[in-house]
């Protein structure tokens, strides 16, 4: 359930025009599921501030995120199976990334694809 409070407040400032959001609990699958989409670019930068609780995360938005959801329950795929929920769940082939945790890490589904694992599906961004 933090994952899709984390995600909806983001996708709600972004979409009032917001430059940053603070988000709370953070988590590690949190900040993992932060730092992919930092990677493909949907975000800034993210700061992780400790205050002895459940921590906050103060993120940058850049204006790229248009969707994002989680996907629950954690549905478990094998690497062959991945194709299938791309296009179940992104829009469009190249547009888009499904965030999975498997046994080599939080990674997206490219990745994981090149890297022939399958895992959990956590949600998508696009």
């Amino acid at each position: 359930m933090v994952r899709v409070s984390v995600l909806n407040n983001m996708v709600n400032a972004e979409r009032r025009g917001k430059r940053q959001v603070l988000v709370r609990p953070s988590s590690k699958v949190v900040v993992k599921f932060l730092s992919v989409m930092q990677r493909h670019g949907y975000i800034g930068e993210f700061e992780i501030i400790d205050d002895h609780r459940s921590g906050k995360i103060v993120v940058q938005l850049n204006g790229r995120l248009n969707k994002t959801g989680v996907i629950s329950p954690r549905y478990n795929i094998q690497a062959n199976q991945i194709e299938s929920w791309v296009n179940l769940l992104l829009p469009a082939r190249s547009f888009g990334y499904i965030i999975l945790t498997t046994s080599s890490g939080i990674m997206d589904h490219e990745e994981a694809r090149r890297k022939n694992v399958g895992g959990k599906l956590l949600g998508y961004v696009y």
